[in-house]
């Protein structure tokens, strides 16, 4: 059973990451760096994950014989024929992911490339906060690999099953769509959280750190859920059922058995039943810590409400550092 030792969650600076790209590599790392103190881990490794919409993904086959290093040779040989940059500015890696269904003498090989400056800029963040970049990984693969803690609170338990995920971040919608546990699709959409915080902003005359604190915390006039939280809350089912209609005109499917929603929006209260009622398919909020352990350090409560923020957080905590 898996344990969470320690946590924290710290607001970066406005307009330090643009649509997941980060613009302030030194904000980024102050950010990182007050977060490790305020959690007080230890530990100097980390991994991190770039956005799907800066990775180029796919799956190739190659002879069953070859070993690893004979692989790593071949692909870094052919690996132009896929990939629309020179290898020169791209960061490259693979996995094999087993015998291929049409030729048992092949394996099916996923390829997955980045633009280097994508890698570096959080590898350099995270040197500035004086940490060591172990792992760069792929945002969609660890939102898969937290869904494997959502599988009791899923319909089927994830078997034969079609799940969306609408990840509402604060500036960026991300639609991960599984299908018996795998990713089939992913899309990502400019809106978030963060369109709140500014009307709240515009509204009430505060700064961007006083509305976001509000919009959590609570203080705000009367008028502020009918005429700022409601029509925000509107628009996020409207977003969550057009990502959909994306999925649903550019793939075989036509339907989904289950939305999970997850981001630091989906803690907005009601907002499951909003959707729920708007698309009619049972809706849950993200919550990957249900069946661990907490430390006595972490307040469960905090823990709970910030769940939903946490999938991707989640998901890269729980792969090794092989």
């Amino acid at each position: 059973m898996y344990k969470v030792e320690t946590y924290a969650v710290e607001p970066l600076p406005a307009n330090a990451v643009i649509e997941k790209n980060i613009a302030d590599v030194n904000a980024v790392g102050e950010t990182i760096q007050a977060v490790v103190r305020r959690s007080g881990t230890k530990t100097k490794r980390a991994v991190v994950a770039v956005s799907g919409s800066a990775v180029i993904t796919k799956i190739i086959s190659m002879p069953a014989s070859l070993n690893d290093h004979e692989l790593e040779s071949q692909i870094q040989l052919e690996a132009d024929q896929y990939i629309p940059y020179s290898l020169e500015e791209v960061n490259l890696d693979f996995e094999v992911l087993g015998t291929s269904e049409k030729n048992p003498e092949l394996v099916d090989v996923l390829l997955a490339a980045s633009r280097s400056e994508n890698v570096e800029d959080r590898v350099a963040a995270l040197e500035s906060a004086g940490l060591t970049a172990v792992v760069v990984d792929v945002e969609a693969y660890a939102m898969e690999n937290a869904c494997t803690q959502l599988v009791e609170q899923l319909p089927e338990q994830g078997v034969d099953q079609t799940i969306a995920i609408a990840d509402i971040g604060a500036t960026t919608t991300t639609l991960n769509v599984l299908h018996n546990d795998r990713i089939v699709y992913t899309r990502e959409q400019n809106f978030g959280g963060r369109q709140l915080t500014e009307e709240i902003q515009r509204r009430y005359g505060l700064s961007y750190e006083e509305a976001g604190m509000a919009k959590r915390q609570g203080g705000l006039p009367d008028n502020y859920g009918p005429e700022v939280l409601e029509p925000f809350k509107e628009a996020m089912a409207q977003q969550v059922s057009r990502s959909l209609q994306f999925f649903f005109s550019s793939s075989a499917f036509n339907s989904v058995d289950h939305i999970v929603l997850a981001g630091g929006s989906a803690s907005i209260p009601g907002i499951d039943e909003l959707v729920e009622a708007k698309i009619g398919v049972t809706v849950t909020i993200a919550n990957p810590f249900a069946n661990m352990s907490v430390s006595s350090q972490v307040k469960p409560q905090a823990l709970s409400s910030d769940a939903p923020a946490m999938m991707i957080a989640c998901g890269l905590a729980l792969r090794s550092f092989d």
